[in-house]
């Protein structure tokens, strides 16, 4: 699971996410952009880095790492990192850390020569399975809590939170996709009816999943179609290359969980060509 990239999306779309899982202000995010950075004579980049959006040397730096895997260098490299990155730029702002552990057990334990560091103030370690602690209305913090959720809850989970996003974006298409993406990659068994009963079909066309199904498709269409078409000489071929690539879309698109009815309206086909597929391919 991309958990790295899932975060890293999340505080990008929703950058008061990050602060109210450090007890502050959701209204902090305001003074920050959420970016990657870069030092070019190292080649040497940081990913996941909270930086002040004002000239205020008040206002602390954030760098931000999520660790899923075990690696007991973790915290050598992550203070390498920072202070590097404090030495070759120009900011005069203080800094703060936070680790986003899933559990305790992943943390290294060997932190004698970091202890000083850790227990300065200026570190956060997160637990995600410790986050009761935190408020519980909060809709970014019930979307972490999907990464961590046990597969058995994680449906029951995404179904409810999946309601409260319509009912409380005006504009949920990002945080419904990054829900998307948790559920295809904690459980790449759903099944079809387990999808469909949670996302429409309009929600489910705009999802990355989605179009890169339907993308491939009509790659894979104009491809065969320009060969078979140039190898022929004849337009046909390039309208069943497409047509093809069409049809190949279709049993991943009903994995996904849309019905024959819904992929026919999507692709442009029949109801009849659909139903097909399930017996050709």
């Amino acid at each position: 699971m991309k958990t790295d990239s899932i975060f890293y999306d999340l505080f990008q779309f929703y950058p008061s996410i990050f602060f109210e899982l450090i007890n502050l202000s959701p209204r902090e995010a305001e003074n920050y952009r959420f970016d990657s950075v870069e030092i070019k004579q190292l080649a040497f980049r940081i990913d996941g880095v909270f930086l002040p959006n004002i000239t205020d040397p008040s206002i602390p730096i954030y760098f931000c790492e999520v660790q899923f895997q075990d690696d007991q260098n973790f915290y050598g490299r992550f203070f390498a990192e920072i202070f590097l990155y404090l030495s070759k730029t120009a900011f005069n702002n203080d800094w703060r850390g936070v680790v986003i552990y899933p559990h305790r057990r992943v943390e290294s334990d060997k932190i004698v020569r970091y202890q000083d560091l850790l227990t300065s103030g200026r570190v956060t370690r997160i637990y995600l399975d410790e986050l009761d602690d935190i408020n519980q209305d909060s809709l970014g913090i019930a979307t972490i809590k999907l990464i961590i959720a046990k597969e058995n809850q994680a449906v029951a989970t995404a179904k409810q939170l999946i309601e409260r996003v319509r009912t409380e974006f005006t504009q949920p298409q990002n945080l419904l996709q990054l829900i998307e993406t948790i559920l295809i990659y904690k459980l790449p068994r759903l099944s079809r009816r387990e999808i469909e009963a949670m996302f429409s079909l309009d929600e489910l066309k705009q999802t990355r999943y989605f179009q890169d199904v339907r993308e491939e498709g009509k790659l894979e269409g104009k491809l065969e179609g320009k060969l078979e078409g140039k190898l022929e000489g004849k337009l046909e071929g390039k309208l069943e290359g497409k047509l093809e690539g069409k049809l190949e879309s279709v049993p991943r698109l009903l994995a996904l969980g849309l019905t024959v009815e819904q992929i026919a309206q999507a692709l442009d086909l029949t109801v009849e060509k659909v139903r097909e597929i399930p017996e050709t391919h």
